[in-house]
């Protein structure tokens, strides 16, 4: 396993921005924590939403006086299709593993857990890559399960082959309480759902300048009606069905353009695949767009992206969270999503932005929000500030604090 490296996060630097009780709520409860060591492991440092979170969280964690380490996963190609197989049957897919992908999983895992040594008060393991630590380490502290996908219709063949590590646990923490499947018996269950970072790169204020340095780069024309979906080439995050609704939205008003921005992350080998699938679906359209980070697509391109999209599409056909939609209406962008459970955490429907259960239903409502600017200031407004109540990343730090005091207490 190697450690990944964070850069330095002050939680002063959000009091502004969450106001002096909450920033005193944080600084109370980290207060009983002092010192005590954290280590978090998964799959990738970098591409996801996991790794996106993380190099937000632990800084943060860091910074009001925890030790805290992560650590992530060695594992050759093999592993990590064979993983994303694991995650999308947790999401409902009829695919399972074979015996040869049970082998490498397992593998894999007793190589990287043999490397681990737990030093630590609190382990917590992020997703099914790494869930037979459990079982295959020398514990020492308390060991927590962060799911963070979407397992309300599990395939029960990879179910009953993770759960024998999942008992294991002293906790797990899921985005929804309905993700946490009843067959699985947990100690305790948490609930706590990611959040966006407002400092970092992605989500910060952008300057005029930088605009002006950026936007060029892109053959995009941004006088134009612009739509967008940020997000992973993934089955579930259905770019097929969004290019689709682009094409509908498009004989209404012909001059709007599609972009489809992604990273293509280390751990997701099935991302190449739906992205030469979403290009052949494309076809010859200049007016959609593939804009990843091989080609100089960062966190900054896609807060600039973002800002000067007039509506974000989040079409997920099944979704852990999403921090695409918070990312959104952080910048009073209004969001029609998929009408599953990590996105109906994020919008009310009708009022910072629409919730959509077809391809139609995706294009009528994007169409009615490019038509009415009015409507797009006003959900956006609205987003914004539910963003910044509750998901913003110091909410989901507190709740780690507040998790980590619970379970020392044994209560």
């Amino acid at each position: 396993m190697e450690e990944v490296r964070v850069a330095e996060k002050r939680l002063s630097d959000y009091r502004a921005i969450i106001g002096g009780p909450a920033f005193a709520e944080i600084l109370a409860l980290a207060s009983k924590l002092k010192g005590k060591r954290v280590a978090h492991v998964n799959a990738t440092g970098y591409g996801g939403g996991v790794a996106e979170l993380l190099h937000s969280l632990v800084p943060l964690q860091r910074d009001v006086g925890l030790d805290v380490h992560w650590f992530v996963l060695d594992g050759s190609n093999a592993f990590f299709t064979a993983t994303k197989t694991m995650h999308n049957a947790l999401q409902g897919s009829d695919v399972g593993l074979t015996p040869d992908m049970e082998a490498t999983y397992r593998h894999f895992n007793e190589l990287n857990a043999a490397g681990f040594k737990d030093e630590y008060d609190y382990v917590i393991i992020h997703d099914p890559q790494p869930a037979p630590f459990a079982n295959l380490c020398e514990r020492r502290g308390k060991w927590i399960w962060r799911c963070h996908i979407d397992l309300t219709s599990p395939n029960p063949s990879v179910l009953r082959l993770l759960a024998p590590h999942l008992e294991a646990y002293d906790a797990a923490v899921f985005s929804a309480r309905e993700y946490a499947p009843p067959t699985v018996k947990f100690p305790r269950i948490y609930v706590n759902p990611p959040a966006i970072d407002p400092t970092s790169p992605k989500n910060r204020h952008v300057y005029r300048e930088e605009l002006e340095t950026i936007l060029p780069r892109f053959d995009v024309d941004f006088g134009r009606p612009v739509i967008t979906q940020v997000g992973r080439f993934d089955p579930w995050k259905d770019p097929l069905g969004v290019i689709d609704a682009y094409r509908l939205v498009k004989k209404k008003i012909p001059k709007v353009q599609l972009l489809l921005v992604a990273s293509m992350a280390r751990d997701d080998p099935e991302g190449w695949l739906w992205f030469e699938r979403s290009a052949r679906h494309a076809g010859d359209d200049p007016d959609i767009h593939f804009l990843t980070d091989l080609r100089g697509v960062g966190a900054l391109e896609v807060n600039v992206l973002q800002r000067q999209t007039d509506v974000s599409i989040a079409k997920s056909l099944r979704e852990g969270f999403g921090l695409i939609v918070s990312e959104s209406l952080w910048k009073s962008v209004p969001v029609v999503g998929g009408d599953v459970t990590g996105i109906r955490l994020q919008i009310k429907d009708g009022r910072h932005g629409y919730l959509v259960s077809s391809v139609r239903e995706c294009a009528d409502r994007t169409i009615e929000l490019l038509r009415s600017p009015g409507k797009r200031k006003t959900m956006g407004k609205a987003g914004r500030e539910r963003v910044r109540k509750h998901f913003l990343i110091t909410r989901y730090l507190r709740e780690y604090l507040r998790i980590f005091s619970d379970l020392a207490a044994g209560s």
